[in-house]
């Protein structure tokens, strides 16, 4: 049964055994799948989870069917958050990949375009209106990291941005990789200096062939006062938890990191 599940069951099945609740909430156009950890509302400060690409293509070259993240890092990083903390389900992904308006461009070469943003931001701005958050930590991994940074602009209450493995610059990263421009989408690497009052914190794998330091840091030019942290025997998706409880401490006491940096 587990093997004929799609990826979107098998990421709820996860998020169920991490206690987690889930809920859908309509956006700008699109329907968003929301786990949270039954701490909505219980103080003003609530950290987002965006998850990574998940799998757009099959093979390199066939679109596929449900594009829901296979190895969930987000969820298993907020599994171990005490704080008011949920995770944000991208358009057409968990289970909409069939309903309209999806199409495969929203998971592909549009992934990170102003209808991805727009759709996620209005989401995201229901639930805080809902529950009375006012203060707001994004934390992203992969290419969730570059949609911490393209949200980020759109909600003053933003005080900290968390990249982990952060796509920061998709027109590098393709040309690294060899695929098509992810014409549509939007690169964060263009973006205008964020307010200094965001502390950005932007980790980097020394290891992370998907997504290396040095595309990360080249991404940061309009922004001076984030802080690249590099973890030097890390990969793209190992080893995060290790160094979570302490990420999670240093963006509440709004701190420099302790460990040797790329600047």
């Amino acid at each position: 049964m587990v093997a004929c599940s799609t990826p979107s069951q098998r990421f709820e099945r996860m998020a169920q055994e991490q206690g987690f609740h889930k809920t859908e909430i309509m956006g700008s156009d699109f329907f968003h799948v929301v786990f949270d950890n039954g701490k909505l509302g219980t103080a003003s400060t609530l950290h987002v989870y965006l998850g990574g690409d998940g799998t757009p293509w099959i093979g390199g070259f066939i679109k596929a069917s449900d594009p829901t993240p296979r190895k969930p890092i987000a969820l298993k990083l907020m599994a171990m958050d005490e704080s008011p903390s949920l995770f944000l389900g991208r358009p057409c992904y968990h289970g909409f990949a069939n309903q309209h308006p999806c199409m495969p461009n929203y998971w592909t070469s549009a992934r990170y375009s102003e209808e991805v943003i727009g759709s996620m931001s209005r989401a995201l701005r229901t639930l805080m209106n809902d529950y009375g958050h006012e203060n707001l930590h994004l934390l992203g991994f992969s290419g969730g990291g570059s949609l911490a940074m393209l949200m980020a602009e759109r909600f003053p209450e933003t005080r900290s941005i968390v990249t982990i493995a952060g796509n920061l610059d998709i027109e590098s990263w393709a040309d690294l990789h060899g695929y098509d421009p992810l014409e549509g989408s939007r690169n964060p690497k263009l973006l205008s200096t964020l307010p200094t009052k965001i502390r950005q914190y932007h980790l980097a794998g020394g290891k992370d062939g998907n997504v290396p330091p040095n595309i990360i840091r080249g991404a940061l030019d309009n922004q001076p006062d984030s802080q690249l942290i590099l973890l030097e025997d890390f990969t793209h998706g190992c080893c995060w938890e290790e160094i979570w409880n302490e990420v999670l401490a240093c963006i509440d006491a709004r701190c420099v990191w302790r460990h040797e940096t790329l600047k």
